[in-house]
């Protein structure tokens, strides 16, 4: 299916919404190229190429609005859609908290898109595969993954005269690997902006050192250790706090954010003040579409926590509106600031502790303190005056991304973290924690 280039977005736009009868219009069209391999049991099992492209015409009368979805761009179809949106609107009820679409915005174009991941084909994606599957049999091992790919389109318009238009590509790579019997098992993630950022071989080694390590593991008794969290073990615990960033609900008293009297917390000390994170769509290593698909507001460089302090809060514009503040768009990425050293050079400078590289099925205890639980997996290591002595069983944990924060010894250099499990493309740092909280031991490997 033939994607659109600017000038051919901005024609189908303009033709939608000049058919629009309705007191505003907007429009979105998405387009994607996405193309996928799957490896289980040393073998490629599947492979898939999917193309589409979507439009979506959202119309309103007063505070009462309609929304309709095609994927046809003759006139006639466009026209009908239109048409559709707007009997949907005259039947719904108003909504008390329309907000109109929003006037012109300055969307400055972020570097999303990437040549070399754009030409991905195929057979670099049996290649990909190919490279997982024979060195996990060089090793004796067994292999499974997903290697996916994605060539896409934005565009977005409304009736106030706005538009924007961004091309996008990306590519995810994740690799278990474990031994015949069971008892090891390694595993990796990757994405990445631009394929000659990723390196196949490179990862599939890492899942395999991995396996080979974990094998015999030995039960250590819960309770509180120093523990090393490789960035893939926070990235989901940390995801769940950056989208607790919203300002309505701890004005409304439903957030870690909350303080009594009906306040929030914004320029409150909550983490360790070596903590900095931010948002910034034009980020080389994690760039996102310079506007917010929700709100249709321009994206901007926005500091989250700032030496240790809340330094921004998430405000919808209705609640903007309500509270006489400005309207935040929602942030697309997170980025975490580090130190300058390995995950091995963390390890070095450790007495006792726990490597963790993967934590999984997370899940919310406490909203109003953020207390999570989960469990470790895919290799957890013990660790003695500097070195990895042993493999361990694994662990549930009760923790609060809060008091993670608040118990940081040591950050080492960051790197990307994205994928389908968390809930932004990220920037973080592996990091060395005091006092984390394992509760019980876990038989799975």
């Amino acid at each position: 299916m033939k994607q659109l280039n600017k000038e051919e977005a901005q024609r189908i736009c303009e033709r939608v919404i000049k058919f629009s009868k309705a007191d505003e219009c907007s429009v979105d069209i998405t387009g994607k190229r996405e193309g996928n391999v799957r490896f289980a049991r040393n073998s490629i099992s599947t492979a898939g190429l999917n193309e589409n492209m979507e439009l979506t015409v959202q119309v309103a009368f007063g505070k009462k609005s309609g929304i309709a979805q095609l994927n046809e761009f003759d006139d006639k179809s466009l026209e009908k859609a239109v048409r559709r949106a707007e009997e949907l609107a005259r039947l719904a009820p108003e909504n008390p908290e329309f907000m109109p679409a929003v006037g012109k915005q300055d969307y400055k174009t972020s570097p999303t898109f990437a040549r070399a991941t754009a030409e991905i084909d195929p057979e670099y994606r049996a290649q990909v595969a190919a490279y997982s599957i024979e060195a996990a049999k060089k090793a004796g091992l067994v292999c499974a993954g997903f290697f996916n790919d994605g060539k896409r389109f934005n565009a977005t318009a409304n009736s106030n005269g706005v538009f924007g238009f961004q091309e996008m590509t990306d590519l995810a790579y994740t690799c278990t690997v474990r031994t015949e019997d069971g008892r090891g098992s390694g595993w990796v993630t990757r994405s990445a902006t631009d394929a000659t950022r990723f390196d196949a071989r490179e990862a599939a080694a890492v899942a395999i050192e991995k396996a080979l390590r974990s094998v015999d593991a030995k039960a250590l008794e819960p309770g509180r250790y120093t523990v090393i969290l490789e960035p893939a073990a926070t990235s989901e615990v940390l995801g769940n706090m950056f989208s607790s960033f919203s300002a309505r609900d701890a004005d409304e008293g439903r957030s870690f954010l909350t303080k009594a009297g009906g306040k929030n917390r914004l320029g409150d000390k909550l983490f360790d003040e070596q903590i900095n994170v931010w948002a910034d769509p034009w980020n080389t290593d994690v760039p996102v579409l310079p506007w917010d698909g929700q709100s249709g507001l321009a994206r901007q460089r926005t500091d989250i926590i700032k030496n240790g302090r809340i330094a921004s809060l998430d405000y919808s514009r209705y609640w903007a509106q309500k509270k006489g503040k400005v309207a935040t768009a929602g942030h697309g990425n997170m980025i975490m600031a580090g130190g300058s050293k390995s995950l091995e050079e963390l390890i070095a400078s450790t007495k006792k502790g726990v490597v963790v590289t993967r934590t999984w099925y997370i899940r919310m205890v406490d909203p109003q303190s953020l207390l999570l639980t989960g469990l470790t997996r895919d290799g957890t290591f013990y660790v003695e005056n500097g070195k990895i002595k042993y493999p361990i069983k694994n662990f549930r944990f009760n923790e609060s991304p809060v008091t993670i924060l608040n118990n940081v010894e040591e950050l080492g250099k960051p790197v990307v973290i994205g994928g389908d499990e968390v809930p932004y493309q990220m920037v973080l740092p592996p990091m060395k924690v005091r006092d984390f909280n394992f509760t019980s031991l876990s038989d799975a490997v």
